[in-house]
């Protein structure tokens, strides 16, 4: 028995879920979600649109406004000198040290506290805007679930713990509900990553959906009437998808292994990299920066394509990539996967933001670089490569299937099975390759809130 507890406390049953959905109170949660979802998915709209608008602006208008004849080869290393700076000074000197440290992984943790929200803000602009390998997700998670929950001590001075975490936590699904390309993958992704389950998840998942279509709703409306769009993730000319074969299920596995080695040795490095980084984060993170730059130059030039490939989380080149795959040789996307893998593992070392995008860009090179060999096709390839590497990288299986098979729409049936077998190998070998201490990396449901 606890220090300081009775023996009738200790004996006290759990609260019953079912008593707690039928009662007015939980009506009175729904409700407050609902709300809840529309500032917050009307600041997660504003982010995203002002990280759209600044990145062109200082990565092509900006050295065309100078004079350039459009943006120079070497434009990355002033652009990523500047980001690092001021990452660092936001990371030293802020409170919150600039929210979630990439390199523990994909984790949702409790909502961080109004005073550190500026600091999670400045420093994911400056991570998305010049230019650096992580994506929002994580951020966006982080300013939902702290504005929700900042919402509910101005209605309420002293709230329950369990309001507080329920309605972080339907701020963290409204800041998400349509980067995925769905409120529900979202959803998928908040739950496994929390590891929510049994009896209590209901409760915390059902505020959480209805926050989250509400979310998507903003979202939608906020594109139309912006003309922005929704900063979905999608993929417009997707090929066609024929039935899997037995090669393509030996695919499955080389890919899955693969991209769980490729994924420790990302992991291994950025950890590595980070303990030298903290030792001096000013200077050491505007080297990451230029190691970043570099990586991106080096690739333009010896490949003959954008330095952009390299640059930024891969979010919106998803898409592009995948249309235009014919364009690069087997040379150029082994180049690829090279320089974004590293650019992205400097990154994590460093900067601030999310590790799905990058994950699922560096994943899609290397199927598509596979399917250049015999017996694999290029839809194939793609998705399984997204899903393996997305699951070496944050651990979490389900998410990754359906993050590989719903972006592709009605392909993503045709080639769920192969998805499923190499997003198995990869989570299987990532578990083996991974200790689970002393790496930097705890699992996903590390530091979950307590509902």
């Amino acid at each position: 028995m606890p220090v300081g507890t009775t023996g009738s406390e200790a004996a006290a049953p759990p609260p019953d879920p079912m008593r707690l959905l039928r009662s007015r109170a939980y009506l009175v949660l729904l409700l407050m979600a609902a709300l809840i979802g529309v500032p917050v998915s009307a600041v997660a709209f504003g982010f995203l649109a002002l990280v759209g608008e600044v990145q062109p602006l200082i990565y092509t208008d900006l050295p065309e406004a100078l004079g350039f004849d459009g943006t120079p080869v070497w434009w990355p290393v002033p652009l990523l000198a500047v980001g690092g700076l001021l990452v660092a000074l936001t990371v030293q000197y802020l409170p919150g040290h600039g929210g979630h440290e990439p390199t523990a992984g994909f984790k949702a943790t409790g909502a961080p506290t109004p005073v550190e929200l500026p600091g999670i803000f400045a420093a994911a602009l400056a991570t998305l805007c010049f230019a650096a390998v992580l994506g929002p997700e994580a951020p966006l998670l982080a300013l939902g679930s702290g504005l929700a929950a900042g919402a509910v001590r101005l209605v309420r001075r002293d709230p329950p713990e369990r309001m507080s975490a329920v309605l972080g936590a339907a701020g963290s699904f409204a800041a998400v509900s349509s980067l995925l390309g769905s409120p529900l993958l979202g959803a998928f992704l908040l739950m496994e990553a929390s590891g929510l389950g049994g009896p209590m998840m209901a409760m915390v998942l059902v505020p959480g959906l209805l926050a989250a279509g509400v979310g998507a709703l903003i979202f939608v409306g906020l594109g139309s009437w912006t003309g922005l769009g929704t900063y979905s993730l999608t993929l417009h000319d997707v090929p066609e998808a024929t039935r899997p074969t037995a090669a393509e299920f030996g695919w499955a596995l080389v890919i899955g292994l693969s991209a769980a080695l490729v994924g420790a040795g990302i992991r291994w490095l950025a950890v590595r990299l980070r303990t030298r980084v903290e030792r001096r984060r000013l200077p050491a993170t505007v080297v990451m920066g230029l190691v970043v730059a570099g990586l991106a130059i080096g690739y333009a030039e010896a490949s003959g394509k954008p330095a952009t490939d390299v640059l930024y989380s891969g979010q919106t080149a998803l898409d592009p990539f995948l249309t235009h795959s014919a364009a690069y040789s087997v040379g150029a996307l082994a180049l690829l996967v090279l320089c974004k893998g590293l650019a992205y593992c400097v990154s994590l070392s460093a900067f601030r933001g999310g590790p799905i995008f990058p994950a699922m860009f560096v994943g899609a090179a290397g199927g598509i670089l596979c399917s250049h060999l015999p017996g694999l096709s290029l839809i194939a390839g793609f998705a399984m490569g997204i899903g393996a590497m997305s699951t070496a990288m944050l651990q979490l299986p389900l998410v990754s299937v359906l993050l590989a098979t719903l972006l592709i729409g009605d392909r993503g049936v045709t080639v769920m099975p192969l998805v499923i077998v190499a997003v198995v190998v990869s989570y299987v070998a990532t578990a083996r390759l991974t200790p689970g201490k002393g790496t930097g990396q705890e699992p996903s449901g590390a530091g979950r809130p307590r509902v």
